[in-house]
């Protein structure tokens, strides 16, 4: 997707500096919140798995390239996650995409965070 749009990108800033010497900058597509997380993602890591308090999921498409793993600690008396780690290979908005994910989950309930959705 990325590879694409820069792409598109490139053939629209080669078009326009043959009709005119002078090239347009084009506006960053991504919010800065986004982009920090990509050059600052949080919570990068793992959990032992063998830890009956951690749960692992693993999501991605490794065809196109994006691969997640998210492990959460669950406090088992209370059932509110404890702390959250991820690792993604793939694209910027994959990587920091699981670093606000991990942020969001954080201190709330089991039933609370499975009412996010990917929208």
């Amino acid at each position: 997707m990325l590879r694409l749009t820069s792409k598109r990108i490139a053939q629209a800033l080669a078009s326009r500096s043959a009709q005119s010497p002078a090239v347009q900058v084009l506006p960053r597509h991504y919010h800065e919140r986004v982009v920090d997380h990509y050059n600052n993602p949080r919570n990068v890591g793992s959990f032992d798995k063998s830890d009956p308090t951690v749960g692992t999921g693993l999501v991605g498409a490794p065809a196109c390239g994006d691969v997640m793993k998210l492990q959460i600690r669950v406090d088992e008396g209370t059932g509110k996650i404890v702390d959250a780690c991820f690792k993604t290979f793939g694209c910027g908005s994959a990587i920091a995409s699981s670093s606000v994910a991990t942020e969001w989950v954080k201190g709330k309930q089991m039933e609370e965070v499975l009412t996010i959705k990917n929208t």
